[in-house]
C-alpha cells in the first residue's frame, strides 16, 4: 500500500467566516478524517494557519504571506494510505474543503526511498 498526501488549496477570498461557521467546518473535517481513520488508512495531517507565513525565493528574497502573486493558499494536508491514486482521489472527493468555491484538493503520491 502506498501513501498519498492530500493538499488543501483555498482560494484567497475576502470573506471572513464566523466562529460558528469555522466550528461547523472543523466538525465536518474531523468526521471526514474519522471515516478514513476507521478504515485504518489515515497516517497524519496538519492544518496550516494563513498568518505568519513567509516565502523564500530562489534569489534568497523573502516575501510576506503564503500566496504572493497567486490567489490561493495551502490550508493544510493529510497523509493517507491507499491501494492506488484512484482510491486516494476518492478520499479527496469527500473533503469538506471542496465546499468552498474554487477550493481544490491536490493528491500526490509520496516517494519513499
Amino acid at each position: 500500500m502506498d501513501e498519498f498526501v492530500l493538499i488543501f488549496r483555498h482560494m484567497d477570498g475576502k470573506e471572513v467566516a464566523s466562529p460558528e461557521q469555522i466550528q461547523q467546518w472543523m466538525q465536518m473535517t474531523m468526521d471526514w478524517i474519522g471515516g478514513i481513520a476507521a478504515q485504518n488508512k489515515f497516517v497524519a495531517g496538519v492544518g496550516l494557519p494563513f498568518d505568519d507565513a513567509k516565502v523564500v525565493h530562489s534569489n534568497k528574497m523573502v516575501t510576506n504571506g503564503a500566496f504572493g502573486d497567486i490567489k490561493e493558499t495551502i490550508g493544510g494536508y493529510i497523509i493517507v494510505k491507499a491501494e492506488s491514486v484512484e482510491e486516494a482521489v476518492e478520499f479527496a472527493k469527500g473533503s469538506p474543503v471542496l465546499l468552498g468555491e474554487g477550493n481544490t484538493v491536490e493528491v500526490r503520491k509520496i516517494a519513499h526511498q
